[in-house]
C-alpha cells in the first residue's frame, strides 16, 4: 500500500519564500495555541488527495493523470489567509487561490474523473484550492491568530506560474510526513 495526492507546487523561489514568510507570521501564534506549520518543502496546492492505494494502482493512476497533458500553462495568483472549517475556529489555516482557480478545478475535474473509473474514493468535502500554512491542534481563542486573518486576510503573495502537476508519495513519519515524486505531467506551452 501507498499513500498518494495530486499536487501542484509553488515553483517561483521568489513567491515560495513569501509563502514561507506567511507561513513563519502564523505559526509565531504558537504561543496561544497549539499548531504545526507545514514544512517548507511539503507547501504545495493539493488537488486531489488519493490517500492508501495498493502499488498495483499506481501506474492506471498515472494514466489517468495524462488528461492534464491537454492543458495549457497557466499563471495563479496566492492572495489572502483564511481558514477551514472558519476563522472563528480555525483547524488549518491557509493561503487562497484567486486567479487561475478555476483552471486548477477544471484539471482536477479531469483527474476525479478517472479516479472514479478506477474506483477510488471520491473526497466528501468540495475543492477549494489553497496552500496549506499551517494545522491546528487543539483550538483555543488566539487574539494572534486574529490578527492574522484581520490584517493579512486580503494580503496578496503574487502570481506564479502552474507548469506541471505531480503525483506525490506522503510517507508519515514521527516527525511529519515525507512527500516524494512519483510522476508529473508538464502542461503544454
Amino acid at each position: 500500500m501507498v499513500r498518494l495526492f495530486i499536487a501542484v507546487e509553488i515553483e517561483e523561489g521568489d513567491i515560495l519564500n513569501k509563502v514561507i514568510m506567511l507561513r513563519d507570521k502564523v505559526v509565531g501564534c504558537s504561543s496561544e495555541v497549539d499548531l504545526k506549520g507545514v514544512e517548507d518543502e511539503n507547501l504545495h496546492i493539493t488537488l486531489r488527495f488519493i490517500g492508501e492505494v495498493s502499488d498495483s494502482l499506481v501506474q492506471d493512476i498515472i494514466k489517468t493523470m495524462e488528461c492534464v497533458s491537454g492543458f495549457k500553462k497557466f499563471n495563479i495568483r496566492l492572495k489572502g489567509i483564511g481558514a477551514f472549517p472558519t476563522v472563528s475556529r480555525p483547524r488549518v489555516v491557509w493561503l487562497g487561490v484567486t486567479e487561475g482557480a478555476t483552471q486548477l478545478k477544471i484539471i482536477r475535474d479531469c483527474i476525479e474523473k478517472g479516479l472514479r473509473r478506477l474506483g477510488v474514493q471520491a473526497e466528501r468535502e468540495g475543492f477549494i484550492p489553497h496552500i496549506t500554512l499551517a494545522r491546528i491542534k487543539s483550538f483555543r481563542p488566539s487574539r494572534c491568530l486574529s490578527n492574522i486573518f484581520t490584517e493579512l486576510g486580503d494580503f496578496e503573495v503574487g502570481v506564479t506560474p502552474v507548469t506541471k502537476v505531480k503525483l506525490k508519495k506522503s510517507t508519515l513519519t514521527p516527525r511529519g510526513p515525507i512527500y516524494s515524486d512519483l510522476f508529473e505531467v508538464r502542461l503544454a506551452d
